[in-house]
């Protein structure tokens, strides 16, 4: 199978040696997104509950960008520097999620980059 970088400006620009998305056949494998605004650069928020709605809008403009939607994610992986605001997380994140939510992970890492909270990657299963 073919792979096939996705990108949009819609979303944060990769800021390494990385792509935005990676497409696989009907799969979309995204990398993690953490609050940056896309035209900016900077982190939006301070608070776990903003920089969720920023990371998962992210995510939420690389799948429109192949026109496919919240409901196409399959897997996500969650990456916070703090598990103890996992319930503000998760209040965010359900929201986004509300039918038939993709299997997740949740880990707690020591740092992430720019100082954000929050990253989140994942996979989706994109519309024929």
């Amino acid at each position: 199978m073919k792979k096939e970088v996705v990108s949009t400006s819609n979303a944060p620009a990769a800021v390494g040696p990385y792509s935005q998305a990676i497409k696989v056949g009907q799969f979309l494998f995204m990398s993690g997104q953490i609050p940056l605004d896309p035209k900016t650069g900077e982190i939006v928020g301070t608070t776990p509950e903003e920089q969720t709605v920023q990371a998962l809008d992210n995510i939420k403009a690389v799948l429109e960008s192949q026109n496919a939607s919240m409901k196409d994610i399959v897997k996500t992986t969650v990456f916070m520097v703090d598990l103890n605001k996992f319930a503000q997380v998760n209040e965010v994140y359900q929201k986004y999620f509300n039918e038939a939510p993709p299997s997740r992970s949740c880990v707690e890492i020591s740092a992430l980059p720019k100082g954000a909270l929050i990253e989140v990657e994942a996979i989706a299963v994109l519309p024929e």
